[in-house]
């Protein structure tokens, strides 16, 4: 499949007048395709806004190009790049008074004349819009009432209103919680599908974007960008490099803290227990190898979870993870 949005030799950065230039990456390139959702990941600093920004013509590449289904983007009039991208930042907009409707309507800017006036077609398209984001029940309120994912919502819906063939998203989930990050990861992935559209959108949540995202791009600080399918970026290693002061750990595709171990404890049990018994001893500091005087035997006592520990202060039966985790430290300051 050909590439909708291509970045070929791309330098992104700041060119101040009568201050020297500012170059963030280079050396990008990267393609966007259509029926694709794909994750823009990389440490903060490294220039993922600046990217998004370069991608959708609103500054100006320090070398190379954005091509657009062919042509350069950045020599396309402001309304022709309105009705080919779909933009949304991470800043507030600020609403006013404006309803769910009114602020969608505002997507149809590059199709109404002079005043602004929407035919009715362009009610069909906004009401469309709103339909595609399942916020058709939002359409009468004020957006200063919204929660922020309804809030989101809407604003996918405004860029969704220009017809775009791409939309790029500036971390869409930063402000939401957990359930509403999952929803709009989802809403994404099924417009890219359904829609036929090619969606990148910039995230923090790597477990979202490795379980979601048809291809990542990885930009680490420095670069250069990385793109591929979220598997091959972690078989290749990629992952692992791209954010200092933590460790991905390819076998469960989270990160964790580098830190000192604390010691070794054996632990004994399997199925859900044991896991997060592990993962806990884990948090803590504390490997586990079989080989321990110390011992951990996860139990299931009348339908509740406990723990035995053998070799802290003789034997002891915890009620709880954290109960384990404090008496293991004690002991080691005993």
């Amino acid at each position: 499949m050909s590439a909708l949005l291509a970045a070929r030799g791309l330098a992104i950065g700041y060119a101040p007048r009568r201050r020297p230039r500012v170059e963030v990456a280079a050396g990008i390139d990267a393609e966007l395709r259509r029926g694709e959702l794909v994750c823009l990941l990389g440490p903060n600093g490294a220039g993922k806004s600046t990217l998004m920004r370069t991608l959708a013509g609103l500054q100006q590449p320090l070398a190379g190009a954005v091509d657009f289904d062919g042509g350069d983007l950045h020599r396309l009039a402001e309304d022709e790049r309105a009705r080919l991208l779909g933009l949304v930042l991470t800043e507030r907009v600020a609403a006013g008074n404006l309803s769910a409707y009114a602020l969608v309507s505002l997507g149809r800017y590059p199709y109404t004349g002079w005043d602004g006036r929407l035919s009715a077609a362009d009610e069909e398209v906004v009401r469309w819009a709103l339909g595609a984001v399942g916020a058709e029940d939002l359409a009468a309120r004020s957006v200063d009432e919204l929660s922020d994912g309804e809030r989101q919502k809407v604003m996918v819906a405004r860029a969704l209103a220009q017809e775009p063939a791409v939309l790029l998203l500036d971390e869409p989930t930063a402000f939401l919680d957990l359930p509403r990050r999952v929803e709009i990861m989802q809403l994404l992935r099924r417009l890219a599908y359904d829609t036929g559209r090619a969606v990148l959108l910039s995230t923090h949540d790597l477990d979202l974007a490795l379980r979601c995202a048809d291809r990542l791009w990885l930009l680490p600080a420095g670069g250069p960008l990385e793109t591929g399918a979220p598997e091959d970026l972690v078989l290749s290693g990629a992952l692992q490099g791209a954010f200092a002061g933590v460790e991905f750990e390819p076998e469960t595709g989270s990160f964790r803290l580098e830190q000192d171990t604390l010691g070794s404890v054996g632990l004994v049990g399997e199925g859900l227990g044991a896991v997060w018994t592990a993962r806990a001893l884990a948090r803590a500091g504390f490997g586990v190898d079989g080989d321990q005087v110390t011992q951990v035997e996860v139990l299931e006592q009348e339908g509740r979870m406990a723990w035995r520990l053998d070799g802290v202060e003789g034997q002891r039966v915890c009620g709880s993870l954290y109960e384990v985790v404090d008496v293991l430290k004690q002991g080691l300051r005993a």
